[in-house]
């Protein structure tokens, strides 16, 4: 069997463990072969908040938005599923970490090759790093050999003490790395108080590996380039490109089925800047940090597009004195189907306009 490589511009060790909270569990292979499924690209009507075909005919808010959980038995929101051949995702809720969908709100992707399995995102806690590791051993032999952080945040790495006790690797960018140092205590308190039992055996621990610009991974005849772009949603963003397959696993650079979050951190005008070189990429197919597998079209619609649109109009407010509670109230309409706009488009708004003030 030919051995992974790995070629990096910047590959450095990063710090040792902080701390492991539980014992081994059982690796035990259960095999099955599912059918091909089409791919999942999702058609021009679902696209614009329609639902899918099974789903309520109304955009999931509220209550039903908070409570949903598609695989009951699992500790997983939904179980993977296949977006093309070597390539599934178990695609998370819409809403944010809740008890009810065990913090499985972001994409737990995974490639598999014929030299192993790299899987994006640790998972939010240990449990539900297990339960997506229970899922794969189901779908192949193939041992998993690394696992990537897409950024620091909570559902991206708290599940990382569960894969480094299987003895797999866990690398980030070296701004997520710094982010987990600094803030991974509080998000694990936080995400304890929500998840009660089933935050059990998790504890923070940091990367074995970071990179700065690009780290390439050849598994099993199949090039994996982990890229970081520049400045996007939060520090460290990095995307996974499968060259060879012209499919992108984007994290959290592109969004389309929750409106996106802006953070304090978040440089929106360098996240606009940061999209023409993900765009050159091309990609075909793109799994994004939130929803399901979709086209760079849809992607670039509701972040790139709405982005510019939003720093459009709160430069106007800007331009003619408005204040900041005028700011809260620029029409952001066109996005109010996606599940999230009720609590986050006004934050947005006013986020946008405490940067941009000091812009001009």
């Amino acid at each position: 069997m030919r051995k992974a490589s790995i070629i990096t511009t910047a590959l450095v060790p990063a710090s040792l463990a902080l701390a492991v909270g539980a014992a081994p569990l059982s690796q035990t292979v259960d095999i099955y072969k599912q059918p091909d499924p089409t791919m999942l690209l999702l058609t021009a009507k679902q696209q614009l908040g329609a639902p899918a075909a099974g789903e309520d005919s109304q955009t999931l808010s509220g209550e039903a938005l908070y409570n949903r959980d598609k695989a009951p038995d699992s500790m997983l929101y939904d179980k993977p599923r296949k977006v093309i051949d070597g390539v599934w995702s178990a695609i998370g809720a819409t809403a944010p970490r809740t008890y009810a969908n065990s913090g499985h709100n972001n994409n737990l992707s995974f490639v598999i090759t014929a030299g192993g399995v790299l899987v994006v995102n640790a998972g939010d806690s240990y449990l539900l790093a297990k339960a997506l590791h229970d899922e794969i051993k189901k779908i192949t032999d193939q041992p998993v050999k690394y696992v990537v952080l897409e950024n620091g945040q909570g559902h991206a790495m708290l599940g990382s003490g569960y894969w480094k006790e299987q003895g797999v690797p866990v690398i980030a960018h070296e701004h997520a790395a710094h982010e987990i140092e600094e803030n991974a205590y509080a998000i694990l308190d936080a995400m304890k108080q929500q998840a009660k039992e089933k935050a059990e055996g998790t504890a923070v621990v940091m990367p074995d590996k970071t990179f700065k610009d690009k780290l390439v991974i050849e598994l099993g005849g199949e090039r994996i380039e982990l890229l970081n772009l520049g400045p996007a949603h939060s520090p460290g963003d990095i995307m996974v490109w499968l060259p060879q397959k012209r499919l992108v696993i984007s994290g959290d650079m592109a969004f389309h089925q929750r409106l996106l979050p802006i953070f304090e951190h978040t440089d929106t005008a360098a996240w606009i800047q940061t999209w023409e070189t993900f765009a050159a990429l091309d990609a075909k197919i793109v799994i994004p940090g939130h929803g399901d597998p979709t086209d760079m079209a849809t992607v670039t619609r509701y972040t790139k597009d709405y982005l510019v649109e939003l720093r459009r109009k709160v430069a106007e407010v800007i331009d003619n004195g408005g204040s900041l509670n005028e700011a809260y109230e620029v029409d952001q309409s066109a996005y109010a189907h996606l599940p999230t706009f009720e609590f986050l488009a006004k934050r947005n708004a006013g986020r946008v306009f405490q940067k941009m003030e000091f812009e001009f």
